[in-house]
């Protein structure tokens, strides 16, 4: 099989760095600056044992890959970014005739629990994955993954209809590159269980640190928030306890000199992506809470926090999590948002 990284920044490129240096086909796929350094100079992947300088073929567009039939899409782009880089992959012909919609497994490799929902109605074959693998993205060309032995987790099924062959045969290709790849029928489980983790990233962005005891407490109350509407949706997830089971002594961050890992929301601000992904993390529990009752006012603010920063290309640290514990007792209860000057 031969792996497409559709979006090759912190997870994609670790995903596809790991699997070119275990010998495995890959083409990762980047834009702007970052494509040119990947182009020019190659991924440097830093990890435990040293920086990898890792010659993988990259492309800019749908376009630039000739899809074989023995292609795995491998979707790591962001959930605001996924509709369109659905559309465009769904849509390209592959050797031997029809669309890589109709022929090719695509694998949501990303955060939230939105994106198998939308790559259903585009690909036959979707397979989700509970990504645990701190991983940093700042610069051009390079990929910072800390963890060891393993680089990762990253629990996988199939979409819908729990494992099979092909899950199985990927499961495989990465257990062969430095990652821990459980195969499980449940896999949306294990992904609305790490939803509750990462409410924890908008905290970390806006505020540039969750490690205060203000920070914790707001990271507290939204996670209790996300547990209720999760639990009042009818909704199963796995628990810290699972999650912290499963990367205990094999995903393990390790120091690498200079370098610290940072959150996927707070590697967005910082990097002026001009978009985060708060919305399908937070935005996802305040969704459920209106539907099913639930207040959520402290990830409605969070969410609108977010919201607030990427809109006034603020960097990470803009706000306190004093300010934010205001802006949530000034809140009416429920769901509404604050109103900010």
């Amino acid at each position: 099989m031969r792996y497409v990284i559709i979006g090759s920044g912190a997870v994609g490129g670790s995903i596809g760095g790991r699997l070119h240096e275990s010998g495995r086909s890959v083409v990762l796929v980047a834009r702007g600056a970052h494509f040119e350094a990947l182009r020019d100079n190659g991924l440097r992947l830093k990890v435990p044992t040293g920086t990898l300088t890792l010659d993988v073929p990259v492309a800019a567009r749908p376009e630039d890959v000739e899809l074989r039939e023995d292609d795995v899409l491998v979707l790591a782009v962001k959930t605001q970014d996924g509709v369109a880089a659905l559309d465009a992959w769904a849509a390209q012909p592959v050797a031997g005739g029809g669309t890589a919609g109709e022929r090719l497994p695509l694998v949501c490799a990303q955060n939230g629990v939105e994106n198998e929902r939308l790559a259903l109605r585009r690909f036959r074959e979707v397979y989700g994955v509970c990504v645990i693998l701190p991983c940093t993205h700042l610069n051009p060309g390079e990929v910072v993954a800390p963890c060891g032995p393993y680089t990762g987790a990253l629990v996988i099924g199939r979409y819908g209809t729990g494992s099979d062959g092909t899950a199985r045969r990927i499961a495989d290709d990465l257990e062969k590159s430095r990652f821990l790849a459980p195969v499980v029928a449940d896999v949306m489980r294990w992904k609305y269980g790490k939803l509750l983790a990462n409410l924890a990233n908008v905290v970390e962005a806006v505020c540039g640190s969750a490690s205060d005891a203000t920070a914790q407490d707001l990271v507290a109350r939204a996670q209790a928030e996300g547990a209720a509407a999760l639990d009042a949706a009818g909704i199963a997830y796995a628990s810290e306890a699972e999650i912290t089971e499963l990367r205990s002594g094999t995903v393990d961050p390790q120091p690498i000199a200079g370098e610290r890992t940072r959150g996927s929301s707070w590697q967005s601000l910082a990097r002026g992506a001009g978009s985060i992904e708060t919305d399908y993390l937070n935005g996802e529990i305040v969704l459920l809470g209106r539907e099913h009752g639930v207040p959520t006012p402290v990830n409605a603010a969070l969410q609108h926090a977010a919201r607030e920063s990427v809109g006034r290309g603020r960097e990470p640290g803009s706000l306190t999590a004093e300010e934010l514990s205001r802006r949530i007792a000034a809140t009416r209860t429920g769901n509404s948002a604050p109103t900010t000057a």
